[in-house]
């Protein structure tokens, strides 16, 4: 019988204070006793409407019956015959919007802890099975994927279980996209990623890095070339700026090159070849999963004082609860229904302030949130020496200028149509590139999609 307990299991987490001052993982993670625990509160649906709820389509009650049975190893089966990237996602998934939100569990209490439960599945095979993946019967068909993010990855990890031999180009001299240069070491070790690189490679897929789509090789050189298709899933990594004076003042960040030096070039150590200035005071304007990244990250550099400056209010923060969470426990202070006005520096061109304005919420915007309204005569400055700006992102425009017949849109997203082609022959594109910024898991359903409709084009070409 189902354990009928109305909360989830604890997650064990370092503590706050402790976590604040390093850069190792904050959630620890289920024991089995625990894991065993959460898995009996599942119902074990027979309409199963959490599966309807992920983006990648895992059957979940399944997978959980496998943990209440003791087969964890059977339980990752499960979940690897939907998703290549498990103990990723059981991290960084938003899952109380997405599979949780479904749960039955959630009507009258809380949702089962799917994610927690994927992740300690995911860690246990990790742990228990250093063998190499199982490799598919090759076909010979050449098949190349634009970027090793969560989309490219997915996309390649699923032609290669249908028999193709699939390269993957990266740009950085490191696989991973996001999840390598965006994500702290803290919400997702580095270690996690190699491995499911490695679990690529080891069915085949090959990565060249330091490969500059666009300039090192160009689409057309790879569709007119040995390959007979070819999947973008090149992100959103151009970030996007306030547009606000002073914007230029030493100590302003655009997220994403806080996050890449802090991440995959390590600022944060003493020997390091890119160091970040040590900052007293930190503003970070926006409210997302970024923002709070931003401003731990911070944290942990040293900073006395980091300001999470963000222009609606707290039921409004796009960010996961549990983000949000993690940061006020750490320290981390939310200035709300505040926006930027201006950078202020000082004789030498470095920040000293950032002045800002207090908002009010007015009527619903196109979004349909509520619209924040300026306050007449509330403007004042908040003393710091640095300012972090993450809200959000656009795709590159490189591939789209230098290759002829893709078409985009306005704001730079590729157009694609329901089976995630472009309007290229053969060329399909999904994630952020299309989408613009949006959550790992829906970048790896992309992936996933494009993969299958890659595969029936090229069979329909080789009929």
């Amino acid at each position: 019988m189902a354990d009928l307990s109305k909360t989830k299991n604890p997650m064990p987490v370092q503590d706050a204070k402790e976590r604040a001052k390093n850069f190792k993982e904050v959630a620890l993670g289920y024991t089995e006793e625990q894991a065993r625990a959460e898995a009996e509160r599942c119902l074990d649906c027979k309409t199963k409407p959490c599966q309807s709820g992920c983006p990648v389509g895992i059957d979940i009650p399944a997978f959980i019956r496998k943990i209440k049975e003791g087969d964890y190893e059977g339980a990752y089966q499960v979940i690897a015959r939907s998703s290549s990237l498990a103990a990723v996602c059981g991290r960084v998934c938003p899952q109380e919007t997405q599979c949780e939100s479904k749960c039955v569990r959630g009507k009258n209490g809380e949702p089962v802890a799917i994610g927690r439960l994927e992740r300690f599945v995911a860690d246990h095979h990790n742990a228990h099975n250093a063998g190499k993946a199982d490799r598919a019967l090759t076909n010979g068909i050449k098949v190349a994927v634009v970027g090793s993010g969560p989309a490219g990855l997915s996309c390649a990890g699923e032609l290669a279980s249908r028999g193709y031999e699939v390269t993957v180009f990266e740009a950085l001299h490191t696989a991973g996209g996001v999840l390598v240069y965006g994500i702290p070491e803290f919400r997702l070790p580095k270690s996690i990623v190699e491995k499911e690189i490695e679990n690529l490679k080891s069915r085949g897929v090959k990565f060249e890095l330091n490969t500059v789509v666009g300039r090192t090789v160009l689409i057309d050189e790879l569709i007119d070339g040995e390959y007979k298709a070819v999947f973008i899933g090149s992100g959103a990594g151009l970030p996007n700026f306030m547009r606000v004076k002073g914007e230029d003042l030493k100590g302003v960040y655009s997220a994403n090159e806080f996050l890449t030096r802090v991440n995959l070039m390590k600022a944060y150590r003493e020997d390091s070849d890119t160091p970040i200035q040590k900052s007293r005071a930190v503003a970070v304007v926006g409210g997302g999963n970024v923002a709070m990244d931003a401003a731990r990250c911070a944290l942990r550099l040293g900073a006395e004082r980091v300001v999470i400056v963000y222009r609606r209010g707290e039921s409004e923060l796009p960010a996961r609860k549990e983000e949000v969470e993690h940061a006020k426990e750490e320290g981390v202070e939310f200035m709300l229904l505040t926006a930027p006005l201006e950078v202020v520096g000082d004789e030498h061109k470095n920040v000293k302030a950032l002045r800002c304005q207090k908002m009010q919420l007015g009527e619903p915007d196109a979004s349909g949130r509520r619209r924040p309204v300026p306050i007449e005569n509330s403007e004042f400055d908040l003393e710091v020496d640095c300012v972090i700006v993450a809200i959000g992102t656009s795709p590159n425009p490189l591939i789209k200028n230098t290759t002829p017949g893709i078409q985009t849109q306005k704001w730079g997203g590729i157009i694609t149509d329901e089976q995630g082609k472009t309007t290229r022959d053969m060329v399909y594109a999904g994630g952020d590139a299309v989408t613009g910024a949006a959550t790992v898991i829906l970048a790896m359903g992309a992936g996933k999609d494009a993969a299958e409709q890659i595969d029936k084009a090229i069979r329909a070409k080789n009929k």
